[in-house]
């Protein structure tokens, strides 16, 4: 597959960037929240009106096995971990934009072939046909002489359209799931719309 020399040169850039933050070895997932707080003693001035809260106190939280587990730092502890946390994000960042390069190379590849997941249904003389095309949803339309693609909704992460069925010439139904997400989609004698799942 050929790959763009500007996305070439992003990835290389990227590349580079990954590579010094895994060379420093500081990463630290999670998230790190500063708190206030109040004591339990009746007279203090965190209880007063308004409260002045004692702190800053820093809390590093994160979820291991679906359990939150948490742990107060000190303020040396912050200073340090700050900065580990600002690498995680950032290394999330680089690998999202290389994610994106990746599908961007792979939609733009022209070896793209039409793919259809479900034989067509029929309605009269026109036939439908669904599935998918890169990564986006595919619809085509036969008219008894050519079969034509019909421009469909194609939301990011349900794009492979995987049923399709034809109740009348103005009232065709098409499906896809994907992401955790339902797609459906209506034909209403002029254009496919999406529904609400």
């Amino acid at each position: 597959m050929r790959v763009a020399a500007s996305h070439q040169a992003e990835a290389r850039k990227i590349a580079a960037e990954l590579a010094a933050i895994a060379r420093s070895g500081m990463v630290l997932p999670a998230s790190i929240t500063e708190r206030r707080t109040r004591c339990g003693h009746r007279n203090c001035a965190c209880r007063a009106d308004p409260p002045r809260l004692h702190g800053p106190h820093w809390q590093w939280t994160r979820k291991v096995a679906a359990k939150t587990i948490c742990r107060w730092l000190s303020p040396e502890q912050h200073h340090d971990c700050q900065a580990w946390n600002d690498n995680d994000l950032r290394l999330r960042e680089l690998l999202t934009r290389l994610e994106a390069l990746g599908a961007a190379a792979l939609e733009a590849d022209p070896r793209w072939q039409r793919t259809t997941r479900q034989a067509p249904a029929a309605s009269g003389k026109i036939v439908w046909a669904v599935g998918y095309a890169g990564l986006k949803t595919l619809i085509e339309r036969w008219n008894g002489a050519a079969w034509t693609r019909v421009t469909s909704p194609s939301p990011p992460g349900a794009d492979d359209l995987a049923g399709v069925t034809a109740i009348s010439a103005r009232d065709a139904w098409a499906v896809a799931q994907g992401n955790g997400q339902i797609l459906i989609v209506h034909w209403s004698g002029s254009a496919w719309r999406q529904q609400a799942s």
